[in-house]
């Protein structure tokens, strides 16, 4: 039985070490490495950390990775170090993008810009495409991920976008609106399904989509919920949260497609 896991990363390479009972760890050290972009803000003393839920964490774990976090603050060397020995990226979800990467239209509605954190995550995006490295990006990793391919964005939904939706809920347990599948896409293959039930906690939206990717999800609306890139061993986003729904099957196979794919 394993109690802990701990990680020690340095130049000299990314450590494992594992307090356990009497089972064997051989499978263990083979799962692989998932990096999870992280947050800037400040704990109860107003001192800075960096952060992610833990409801990633423990969706990758349950899909057979090992978590790593990827502080959006290392200096370019050492982000590319560590990004060298991830095996996978998930692009987790957050505040707004900097509208000067997609010339987009200013909203006073526009919150929680990070200089850092776009750089990081723009930069990050943009070598796992050039290095076929598996990535899923997760509400705003798929604006990411539409941003650093060329695409633009919707900077608040309720002013640029006809609907009657409220695609900005309070909560990720809600389950906000139904989600349509290509069923001749990717994405279905993986899921099994192509009506998913989801949630929706994000103001902005995919806009102009990027031409290197596929559109294969879409919310009764017409708002954009799901891309893939099909010239890509796997590259998927969505712009819902599937790590808060890992009590449907559909979105557990989600998250073991995403690591068994960073296996290969």
């Amino acid at each position: 039985m394993i109690i802990g896991v701990f990680y020690f990363i340095s130049k000299a390479g990314i450590w494992l070490w594992y307090a356990c009972g009497d089972e064997k760890l051989e499978d263990d050290v083979t799962k692989p490495l998932i990096g999870i972009t992280t947050f800037n803000g400040k704990n109860d003393y107003g001192r800075p950390i960096s952060g992610v839920q833990h409801t990633y964490i423990r969706a990758v774990a349950q899909g057979g990775g090992i978590p790593i976090l990827i502080p959006v603050i290392l200096e370019e060397d050492d982000r590319d170090d560590l990004y060298s020995r991830l095996q996978g990226v998930l692009f987790s979800g957050g505040g707004d993008i900097a509208i000067k990467f997609f010339s987009g239209q200013d909203h006073p509605a526009i919150a929680d810009v990070d200089d850092f954190r776009d750089t990081t995550e723009l930069s990050l995006l943009k070598q796992s495409v050039e290095d076929g490295k598996p990535f899923l990006a997760i509400c705003r990793g798929v604006q990411v991920m539409n941003v650093a391919l060329g695409g633009s964005l919707y900077t608040h939904i309720p002013d640029q976008f006809t609907t009657l939706l409220h695609h900005d809920q309070d909560e990720f347990t809600t389950i906000a609106h139904p989600v349509n599948i290509d069923e001749e896409s990717r994405m279905a293959e993986i899921l099994g399904e192509t009506l998913l039930q989801v949630n929706s906690l994000h103001h902005q939206g995919l806009k102009d989509v990027a031409s290197d990717l596929k559109v294969v999800g879409l919310a009764p609306d017409g708002m954009i919920e799901a891309v893939e890139m099909p010239s890509h061993p796997y590259a998927m986003g969505v712009q819902w949260h599937p790590e808060w729904l890992t009590d449907q099957p559909v979105m557990r196979r989600l998250f073991k497609s995403f690591v068994d794919a960073s296996k290969k």
